[in-house]
């Protein structure tokens, strides 16, 4: 009887073990230092949520980064069902879709935003919240 037991709870814990990097990768805020966590990319509301609490936006701005958000995700849906692209034109097309998104997003906010917004997308790298193009890491925040 001992060893009928002793399997389930053996696969349980195995289970929860395996599971476990995800959680930590989620961090305190539910994912929001995690990235792209192991079931995909943020949502475009998941992202703006975030966005919201990082940087405070207005109610004004927040409706105006909404739908530069969801056209983002619109092209990086169709952009991972293009099956005719190489990794490295893939991975090139993602990186101007990011930028032109970033280069949207910037004018909408304040300077003390724009600041932090940039430090927020210089993390990105290494293992952020949606990645961008390195020469957006070392460009000044427009003004």
């Amino acid at each position: 009887m001992m060893k009928k037991l002793i399997l389930p709870a053996t696969l349980a814990l195995a289970l929860a073990i395996a599971g476990l990097p995800a959680w930590a990768q989620m961090g305190p805020m539910g994912g929001q230092g995690g990235g792209q966590m192991a079931h995909g990319p943020m949502s475009p509301d998941q992202r703006l949520q975030m966005l919201t609490s990082q940087l405070n936006l207005s109610s004004d701005q927040q409706q105006k980064i909404k739908p530069i958000l969801e056209n983002e995700g619109q092209q990086m849906q169709a952009l991972h069902q293009d099956s005719s692209l190489s990794r490295e034109d893939r991975m090139s097309k993602m990186q101007q879709i990011r930028q032109s998104t970033n280069d949207q997003i910037k004018p909408i906010l304040t300077s003390e935003q724009q600041q932090k917004y940039q430090e927020m997308m210089s993390h990105q790298g290494r293992g952020g919240w949606h990645g961008a193009p390195p020469s957006s890491q070392s460009a000044p925040p427009q003004q």
